[in-house]
């Protein structure tokens, strides 16, 4: 008779495991860098600061209990009810894991008696409690939350209270909130908000090792931080989300260290067949008629992009946010993730590639910018809280008004500008179309009415003060500021082309004067421009026009917008090369033609002798060293003016240079091209002449037409002057104007 068979190994998740091998010697030294990697990253917090955490859910949990007693003392229950009286803080998400670093927030659940409602007693009663301790600073309610919280800091701990009453009169200290008959006779935001506690312990309950489990969710949460994926509010992945995936993973390879989860991590996810959801366990069916997420029973749930179920009852989606950009992204970083574990694998790299931080800014040529402004701190912490939760329409609302041609990348983290003094904080978002879809010739993507639609969503906040202001502006990515870079780094600028060294060894009026004003531009064409030999086309550019009213280039290879599609001909490329050898030589024998677009924003074909603008070529020449328009310096504007800078400018021109700038013809929508391919102007809007200079250093802007609604013309020697006074500028014909940041109002 045979010895009985050992017993089969646990199944911890729905489909059995793809490997049940152990560790080799390679995975535990891996897994030994690793852990070291982490610690040297400061993942851990010190045995103080644990012991501190603990003390303050120890003095929360008897504020609450003191809560609840006096609240049944004034509903006039019992003396033994009043004794009996209490509230249990549970806690949930990283904390409730272990896997929670130095500085993070402690969430927690307050669960209370049936008589102790959310609306009242807790925002009100409890928060006025709250308000009165000393230790508690930075009190935050936000009861409209798709789950109530209220939020603050205790002794320097961040916590997040959810508040949950449960279908009892006495709630024991040993509940067990894994049970479901703490789901009772409740509302569905007391289920939402007990969820939290009741997933987390299912996951524990569902790894094979717990330690192992920690150390990968710890690697993989700093990994989506450095990458820019770590955000459930704005499209990405929470904490919830990630602990699903690691623990998905983890059922997949049950004996695996830690090392090997991780490289596993990337490997199972870049090939996941998104829509299919993620699940750790089957899905309960209760009869408490809770809505439970099932794709086969629910059409709504057929539309969510990347399912995450929780594993608790009633099991939800916790990644409806979801989008169809911010998917393509971490899908792309995924791959990124699994090629550097290959070679982490094949001892090609160390762990510390795996972290580099994603390089946003230099990945997309255009962005918006969205500037909060409230008038004190207290004020822009809800302030932001509101818009970052609302970011995630912007980038549905783009996608759907684009038809899924535009993509947009909400960037999770913010920026502070230091050189401004008040109370303010920026978000980017990073702008491409889809890769692979076929757009139309000369197709524009306007999204100033879908920037409006979210603009007046957002301004429907319900606890809107005075001073709260947001704007969205687009920036391309020669512009994005200094702030958001380490230490202030910014990239370096390009080395200067031949004909600027030209200009250093020669008179610069004289080779001005041979090139019409045009030397830039004429000897970029010469070093550029193949004379002799057809140059490839170039790829389809497509127009962005921004909330700001100006036009957005999409384009993979050309960074600079409005250059016109007829410069492609033969005839253009026969008269640049033609410029080619005037740069050298003599003057060009015909200016250049432009588009002037006027305040309704048609365009004009200009002619040669741009008759049709009504601008004699002679008179211009003559005009140039009158018209000057000279940078008001950032010095010069107060800190309380400094709001200014966000004035509605609808009509702007954006000239980047150091040298001096002829400006032959300026737009209202087209951005134009000006000196050399690097000079260009941005305009835009039905304003009769708000000149806006985003320049760090313009010495002159020689301007010989302004278009307007009312004048073509900026007039006669008038000059902006450096400011005479914090609250005026003069012109030299003695008008005068409010004074804006950089900002001129044309005659």
């Amino acid at each position: 008779m045979g010895s009985p068979s050992p017993p089969a190994p646990r199944q911890y998740g729905i489909t059995k495991p793809i490997s049940t091998a152990g560790p080799t010697e390679a995975d535990l030294k891996r897994t030994t860098e690793l852990e070291k990697f982490l610690v040297d990253a400061g993942l851990y917090e010190s045995e103080e600061e644990a012991l501190k955490r603990e003390n303050v859910l120890g003095e929360l949990g008897k504020i609450v209990k003191s809560w609840v007693k006096q609240l049944t003392r004034q509903r006039g229950y019992s003396d033994q009810m009043v004794e009996d009286a209490s509230a249990v803080i549970f806690t949930f998400g990283s904390y409730r894991l272990g896997v929670h670093g130095p500085g993070a927030d402690i969430d927690t659940l307050c669960v209370g008696p049936s008589y102790v409602s959310r609306e009242e007693d807790f925002f009100i009663t409890l928060h006025d409690i709250l308000a009165e301790i000393d230790e508690v600073s930075e009190l935050q309610p936000v009861p409209d939350a798709h789950v109530p919280v209220m939020k603050f800091k205790f002794d320097g701990i961040s916590i997040d209270l959810l508040y949950a009453s449960i279908s009892q009169l006495v709630v024991p200290e040993d509940l067990d909130i894994s049970h479901v008959s703490v789901l009772y006779n409740v509302d569905e935001a007391t289920v939402r908000s007990l969820n939290g506690c009741r997933v987390a312990d299912q996951i524990i309950r569902l790894v094979p090792n717990i330690e192992n489990f920690r150390t990968t969710l710890r690697c993989l949460k700093l990994w989506a931080k450095k990458r820019g994926v770590y955000s459930n509010v704005i499209g990405f992945l929470g904490g919830v989300n990630w602990a699903i995936l690691v623990a998905c993973v983890c059922q997949l390879y049950p004996n695996a260290v830690p090392s090997t989860l991780v490289s596993r991590f990337f490997r199972v996810y870049t090939q996941w067949r998104w829509p299919n959801p993620v699940r750790l366990c089957d899905i309960e069916e209760a009869e408490l008629g809770f809505p439970v997420w099932d794709s086969r029973k629910n059409p709504r749930d057929r539309t969510h992009h990347m399912p995450i179920i929780t594993p608790a009852y009633p099991c939800m989606n916790s990644s409806y946010n979801v989008s169809t950009s911010t998917l393509r992204v971490m899908t792309e970083q995924f791959q990124i993730g699994n090629n550097i574990c290959e070679d982490i694998e094949l001892n090609k790299t160390g762990w510390g590639a795996l972290f580099e931080p994603y390089p946003f800014f230099e990945t997309y040529k255009n962005y918006l910018q969205v500037d909060i402004v409230a008038a004190d701190a207290e004020d822009l912490r809800s302030w932001k809280g509101w818009v970052e939760s609302r970011l995630r329409q912007l980038t549905l609302k783009i996608e759907r008004d684009t038809c899924g041609i535009l993509q947009c990348h909400p960037y999770p983290n913010e920026y502070v500008d230091p050189f401004k003094q008040f109370s303010h904080c920026v978000f980017f978002m990073g702008l491409q179309r889809t890769q692979g879809m076929k757009i139309q010739e000369g197709q524009r993507f306007d999204i100033r009415g879908t920037v409006e639609e979210f603009k007046g969503d957002v301004e429907s906040y319900l606890f809107w003060k005075p001073g709260m202001e947001i704007h969205v502006t687009h920036v391309r990515r020669k512009q994005i500021p200094s702030y958001v870079f380490p230490e202030g780094y910014k990239r370096p600028r390009p080395s200067r082309p031949v004909c600027q060294q030209l200009t250093d060894k020669t008179s610069g009026e004289d080779i001005r004067e041979h090139c019409g004003g045009s030397l830039e531009r004429n000897c970029k064409r010469k070093i550029d421009v193949d004379c002799l030999d057809d140059k490839p086309n170039k790829p389809e550019k497509h127009t962005l026009i921004s909330p700001n009213q100006e036009n957005i280039s999409i384009s993979d290879q050309q960074d600079q917008a409005g250059i016109n599609n007829d410069q492609k001909d033969g005839k253009e490329k026969e008269r640049h090369c033609k410029r080619k050898i005037d740069c050298l030589g003599s003057k060009p024998n015909k200016p250049e033609k432009h588009a002037l677009v006027n305040a309704s924003q048609q365009k004009i074909s200009t002619p040669d002798q741009q008759d049709q603008a009504g601008i004699d070529e002679k008179q211009k020449e003559s005009e140039k060293d009158n018209q000057v328009f000279k940078r008001v310096d950032d010095d010069s504007i107060s800190p309380s003016r400094q709001p200014q800078l966000f004035s509605s400018v609808t009509s702007s021109i954006s000239v980047r240079s150091t040298a001096d700038v002829g400006v032959e013809t300026s737009s209202g929508s087209d951005a134009r091209q000006l000196a050399n391919e690097t000079l260009y102007l941005e305009c835009g809007g039905d304003s009769a002449g708000d000149l806006f200079c985003n320049s760090e250093s313009i010495e002159e802007v020689v301007l010989q037409q302004f278009a307007g609604s009312t004048s073509s013309s900026v007039g006669d020697s008038q000059e902006l002057l450096q400011g005479t006074s914090t609250g005026m500028d003069k012109l030299e014909d003695g008008s005068t104007q409010n004074a804006k940041h950089r900002t001129w109002s044309g005659p």
